[in-house]
């Protein structure tokens, strides 16, 4: 089942419980983190609980809208983004991984756009990461 490591509500994760149930990938989580934030200084930062289907994710924002999704999982934690057409255009144009190519293109259009997940369990997603982060702030 696809549903976060932290289900409870009424407990607002924090920092050092993100550090406990993903010890081998808290550094990548806080890299990303970090990477989001110095591109765009302005960010806001939100744990978010759209119920329990889902529980606790950890979203950074602009004024307006999501720049990414933190899903913490067991073992390992997804980043989530939704691109319009511009951007999906963009991505499809550049060197990002074909897999990330075609989960975009199978993605389903919504109003907000096409959403799309992409797994951490170690580095190697990380360059493609920050390149649709990139992308993103630039759509």
């Amino acid at each position: 089942m696809d549903i976060s490591v932290f289900i409870d509500k009424s407990v607002v994760p924090a920092n050092s419980d993100v550090k406990s149930v993903l010890p081998d990938q808290y550094d990548l989580w806080m890299k990303i983190r970090d990477f989001v934030c110095e591109k765009y200084p302005a960010a806001v930062e939100e744990w978010n609980f759209p119920g329990k289907k889902y529980g606790w994710s950890f979203r950074i924002k602009d004024k307006k809208r999501a720049i990414i999704y933190f899903l913490p999982r067991k073992g390992y934690f997804k980043v989530a983004f939704v691109f319009g057409q511009k951007a999906t255009s963009t991505i499809m144009e550049s060197d990002i991984s074909e897999e990330i190519k075609t989960d975009l293109s199978n993605a389903r259009v919504y109003a907000e756009g096409r959403g799309i997940q992409v797994q951490v369990k170690g580095e190697e997603s990380l360059a493609d990461i920050k390149k649709l982060v990139e992308i993103k702030l630039a759509h």
